[in-house]
């Protein structure tokens, strides 16, 4: 049913168990896995300009949530891609550029973690997975925390 599987992931034992859940279905349909991360550089250090160490910084982290997240499909039989930005500004929304990339790649599923924040805490937060909801060209699986 699914060729091609999409997920996010953020490094959180949510998008893990995102993950885990697109692996599983990747191995059970034969379909291909892509791996997505996504930094909103603004939501992470706030507006204005950004030093230099920390941008690198901000990479480096995307790079080994990445690689963290391909050697685990690697381990259960699944050699994944990378569709990943490195960095995103203010002129996009984390959502909106991980719909995006799912659209972009034709994805049939996308597989996405979500927190399941409620009140103060979504509001002053934000929602990535709601605005995913809005905003996804294909099915759409959300994974919540433990």
């Amino acid at each position: 049913m699914y060729q091609r599987i999409m997920v996010a992931v953020d490094g959180s034992a949510t998008s893990e168990r995102g993950l885990k859940e697109a692996i599983g279905f990747a191995a059970d349909q034969k379909a291909k896995l892509a791996i997505v991360h996504v930094v909103d550089i603004v939501v992470v250090f706030g507006a204005g300009q950004f030093p230099g160490t920390y941008v690198e910084a901000t990479r480096e982290l995307a790079r080994n949530i990445i690689a963290r997240a391909r050697e685990t499909a690697r381990t259960a039989g699944i050699d994944a891609e990378i569709q990943s930005p490195e960095i995103v500004t203010s002129d996009y929304h984390v959502g909106d550029t991980i719909a995006g990339l799912a659209g972009d790649w034709n994805a049939d599923l996308l597989v996405v973690g979500t927190h399941g924040r409620r009140g103060f805490s979504r509001m002053l937060l934000g929602s990535v997975a709601e605005r995913i909801v809005r905003m996804a060209p294909c099915p759409l699986l959300l994974v919540r925390a433990a």
